[in-house]
């Protein structure tokens, strides 16, 4: 039978984290962050999906969802916008790196407010340029959204730098893999596209609803790939689907895109 040895902390000044938790020493486990609203989690199905896949990729017990369908539900009962982050770790144990004999997980709950910047950015928008930050190429990490988030934490400070709303970042072989904290997907000839994330890179809940909405195809992308369609969008479970404005030089109309992608959704939803 599978372990389901879990501790489920919800997070306030109170809270405490033992200093041998294996999440804060090595960075093992994984999260997900999803919009609240009016006391329900958006597209919970999938970040449950996303949870489960982490924990057997990872080689973690299995997730007593009962129990913490239930605490989440305590926790944003009164909710009515607001952003709800769950992260798991391995728990106490182990010797270095070395897997415990027996895990109890550990599983922060917390409830933050929504980014208040987010509702002009669906409307109006946002710049991209390019990221000097390169990600390197870990096939058994890839998709998944681990705690080991460095190379994030180093687009961010370079963005310090960069006179943009966000950026394209790429792999060491120049394919574009994702923005800061969203993925990427775009229109050519009413077909989507979205960067293949078989090396690195995290696939977004919102990408995979998205998928279940349109044909999306999954391929190698260059950044001229993205300069050259007739729409590009970041998209992630907290901002929806976002128009890029501007790609360095390349000018997109985001009313445009909103009317392409909103058509394409429409006519699927026909069939």
């Amino acid at each position: 039978m599978p372990n389901k040895m879990q501790t489920i902390i919800a997070v306030d000044q109170n809270s405490t984290l033992s200093t041998r938790d294996r999440g804060l020493n090595y960075g093992d486990g994984f999260f997900t962050t999803a919009k609240v609203v009016d006391g329900q989690v958006q597209y919970w199905a999938h970040h449950k999906a996303r949870l489960i896949e982490c924990a057997q990729r990872l080689g973690f017990p299995e997730l007593d969802f009962n129990s913490l369908e239930n605490q989440i539900a305590l926790h944003i009962n009164a909710a009515q916008l607001n952003v709800l982050k769950i992260l798991v770790t391995r728990g106490e144990g182990g010797r270095g790196y070395g897997l415990p004999s027996e895990c109890n997980v550990s599983i922060l709950l917390s409830v933050l407010d929504y980014p208040s910047n987010y509702e002009a950015l669906v409307k109006e928008g946002l710049n991209l340029e390019v990221s000097p930050i390169k990600l390197a190429a870990q096939p058994l990490l890839a998709g998944l959204k681990t705690l080991n988030r460095l190379e994030q934490v180093l687009v961010k400070k370079a963005m310090q730098t960069q006179n943009c709303d966000d950026v394209l970042v790429l792999d060491y072989n120049n394919n574009v893999i994702e923005a800061s904290a969203a993925n990427i997907f775009a229109i050519k000839n009413k077909c989507v596209f979205t960067p293949l994330l078989d090396e690195c890179g995290i696939k977004g809940v919102y990408l995979q609803s998205l998928c279940d909405k349109l044909p999306v195809e999954f391929k190698r992308v260059k950044v001229e790939d993205l300069t050259q369609a007739d729409a590009v969008f970041v998209c992630n479970s907290l901002m929806g689907a976002v128009p890029v404005k501007r790609i360095e030089q390349q000018v997109f109309n985001t009313d445009d895109s909103h009317a392409l992608l909103t058509k394409l959704l429409a006519k699927e939803a026909e069939c």
